[in-house]
């Protein structure tokens, strides 16, 4: 589902406007991206939780020329799933 087509879908279930829908998307995004980047997690009880964690670096190979490289470290966003939405999709 893209972005557009989550906008229509919340206009349509909670009878606003697209344009309204899109605002209530973009402020979500944008909460949580600040959040994220402060360092606090996003938990939203029945759903699951947006975290961050850091990833070390690491060694890999350049595909193209087979030369080992060294990976940065950085952070990284992850997703887990509460139990309600494993539950709905996993059946």
């Amino acid at each position: 589902m893209s972005k557009a087509e989550l906008v229509e879908q919340i206009a349509a279930q909670a009878k606003l406007t697209k344009a309204d829908a899109d605002r209530a998307v973009n402020a979500f995004i944008s909460a949580v991206k600040g959040s994220l980047k402060s360092g606090s997690d996003v938990t939203l009880i029945g759903f699951g939780t947006f975290t961050t964690v850091d990833r070390p670096a690491r060694k890999g190979r350049n595909p193209q020329t087979g030369k080992s490289i060294t990976i940065k470290a950085k952070k990284v966003v992850k997703f887990r799933p509460g139990k309600a939405l494993k539950d709905e999709v996993g059946g």
